[in-house]
């Protein structure tokens, strides 16, 4: 009898603790899936898109036009580049349309697009919403945009600039351009709505204090995005600024950013301030002809005829604060060749 009660109250003790896992692993499950249906369902929360309307004046424009295309160069991405030249330089005509695919090919996890920002792709969005899409990384219908349009640096500007970047969208000529909705691989296309955040706008620092002006343009330049690598477009910590991020080429092969980081190895530690600015002006001389590029030639996606319509100034800042910058180490292979 003392063996048969024994054997009883064990296998009812096994019993009892199967139960408490299957429940716990229920509980876990249910967790979970609450925690998802929340995220795609509550998030992105960052509030409704103000009831604004900018006042487009001559000025607001003029400074939207040069932060578009020379600072933020928005059109770098949201318009086609003919790639056949050096440096891709924008095609006459295409200006806004959008289109620019970012890819699982470069590293990006889903099938991202540019969109069309001229009239004809955001007429219908009011001033509110198109700001908070460029700062806070919501759009229209209130789905979350991923950060390959740098919406977290954008929130971190001057209200101003961005008043002035709409008021200069809203005079660009319309362009028919239907693109196919962004889709987000698995998990990314629940993380991402986790990513859009409320902005925290700053006030643009006075010129005469350089660094802290130097900062300011580097933000909305958005020079972290392409100088840090990325694994699935989360950038590698420690690796801020050292380059290496990949871009396979519509020519062949593959180029990767530079290290811009002080490093006077393998980043730009040894230039002066002349160099910087005429690597950038270089490209805007009237001299200037961008070259044919061959099949497997190498080929850069740096928008240096954009970039180099910055003023001498404003490039002097950015430079002053790049050597702020931490020196990393990180010798980069600028471009390899495909088979």
């Amino acid at each position: 009898m003392g063996r048969k009660r024994f054997s009883y109250t064990f296998a009812t003790q096994i019993l009892f603790m199967k139960k408490i896992i299957l429940y716990s692993l229920l509980a876990i499950v249910v967790i979970i899936i609450s925690l998802i249906s929340y995220v795609k369902t509550a998030l992105p929360n960052v509030g409704d898109p103000e009831d604004l309307k900018i006042e487009y004046t001559q000025k607001r424009i003029e400074r939207g036009n040069y932060l578009a295309n020379s600072v933020a160069a928005c059109m770098d991405c949201h318009s086609t580049r003919n790639w056949s030249l050096f440096a891709g330089p924008l095609v006459e005509g295409t200006l806004g349309k959008g289109g620019e695919e970012f890819t699982q090919d470069f590293g990006f996890p889903g099938h991202y697009y540019a969109r069309n920002i001229t009239p004809y792709g955001i007429g219908n969005w009011t001033d509110g919403e198109l700001f908070r899409a460029i700062t806070s990384g919501v759009n229209k219908d209130g789905k979350a945009l991923f950060p390959v349009m740098p919406h977290p640096s954008y929130g971190k500007l001057d209200r101003e600039d961005i008043y002035s970047i709409i008021a200069y969208l809203r005079t660009l000529a319309p362009i028919t351009n239907d693109l196919p909705e962004a889709e987000s691989d698995f998990p990314m296309n629940i993380i991402i709505n986790t990513i859009p955040k409320k902005a925290e706008f700053s006030t643009i620092p006075k010129e005469e204090d350089q660094l802290a002006y130097g900062k300011y343009l580097f933000t909305m330049a958005s020079c972290t995005e392409c100088h840090t690598q990325q694994e699935k477009g989360t950038p590698v910590e420690g690796m801020e600024m050292a380059g290496g991020f990949e871009f396979p080429m519509f020519t062949g092969g593959v180029v990767r950013s530079a290290n811009i980081t002080p490093d006077k190895e393998t980043g730009i530690g040894n230039w002066t301030e002349e160099h910087f600015v005429r690597r950038f002006k270089m490209y805007t001389d009237s001299s200037y002809v961008s070259s044919k590029v061959e099949k497997n030639q190498f080929q850069t996606v740096m928008p240096w005829m954009m970039y180099g319509t910055m003023k001498e100034s404003d490039l002097k800042a950015m430079f002053a604060y790049i050597k702020t910058l931490k020196p990393i180490k990180n010798e980069v292979v600028k471009f390899t060749a495909g088979k």
